[in-house]
């Protein structure tokens, strides 16, 4: 069966390897993964969606890709500020499209978008916004292995902060362990004060179950606390298997997970108050 399918396009030389490159680049496609061997080189980008798509008749350019982009005027004076050569003027189509092709390294690329009214029509989707303004967050984070709570917490604010929620919108209220943070959001979530609650812990493996049943409760509680008061949960408690791992989780190489918790508690608090407001 297939796996993927790849559209290579070989350059006879650095200089159109580098075209290429450039022009994929400034329609913004990002580089997935680049290698230079003895013998060649090359850069893989990946699109959002691809397609094979197979027609006939008088209105398919005569090109070697096309691109489908959010909006062709934008993206005409972007290829053209950057000095790409256009060689068939931007226009509208019969397909209901307006398109235009630029050449690079001797390759033909049509670019187009859908008119308005021509747009295919896809089920309406609803999301949350990053934006916590006028909103109010309630934090819950644990003392225990306070070393790494403190920067999960830390974090947290960062988030909430960057995102527009002032600190007068923002409570922190401070449990012994990961134990009892179910309990203590559900206060805060039962209160109807918050929008959204961010739930903070650090838990390490240790030689007994002990890890294990906390672990498993902490998780249960928390999700069941957001199931029953209707206000979303953002689950910020580490369950690592020892210091170096919740170390590189609170602000190292694998980032701050207090501060997606943030991230996520502000992106659910807006999704539930666009879906309240349908």
């Amino acid at each position: 069966m297939i796996k993927h399918i790849y559209l290579v396009r070989l350059a006879k030389d650095d200089q159109e390897y580098s075209e290429i490159e450039r022009l994929l680049s400034a329609l913004g496609l990002e580089p997935d993964n680049a290698w230079q061997g003895r013998h060649n080189k090359g850069v893989l980008f990946r699109t959002p969606q691809a397609g094979i798509e197979i027609g006939m008749g008088g209105d398919f350019p005569r090109t070697d890709l096309i691109f489908e982009v959010e909006d062709a005027n934008t993206a005409y004076e972007y290829v053209q500020a950057r000095g790409f050569k256009v060689v068939e003027e931007i226009s509208d189509r019969r397909f209901g499209g307006r398109m235009f092709l630029v050449e690079a390294a001797g390759h033909r690329i049509a670019i187009f978008s859908y008119l308005p009214e021509m747009a295919p029509q896809h089920p309406k989707t609803l999301e949350g916004a990053l934006d916590s303004r006028d909103k109010r967050f309630g934090i819950v984070v644990s003392r225990f292995n306070s070393f790494i709570t403190e920067r999960l917490l830390q974090g947290a604010l960062d988030a909430l902060r960057r995102t527009g929620a002032k600190d007068d919108c923002i409570e922190i209220m401070r449990v012994p362990g990961a134990y009892e943070i179910p309990a203590a959001s559900r206060m805060l979530a039962k209160t109807g004060r918050f929008d959204a609650i961010v739930c903070i812990g650090c838990l390490i493996r240790g030689e007994t179950l002990h890890y294990e049943v906390i672990a498993n409760e902490c998780t249960r509680g928390i999700g069941q606390s957001a199931q029953e008061t209707g206000v979303p949960h953002a689950f910020g408690v580490l369950t690592v298997d020892n210091l170096e791992q919740a170390i590189d989780r609170a602000g190292l190489k694998a980032g701050n997970k207090g501060f997606e918790a943030g991230l996520a508690a502000v992106e659910m608090a807006s999704l539930k108050k666009a879906v309240v407001e349908r």
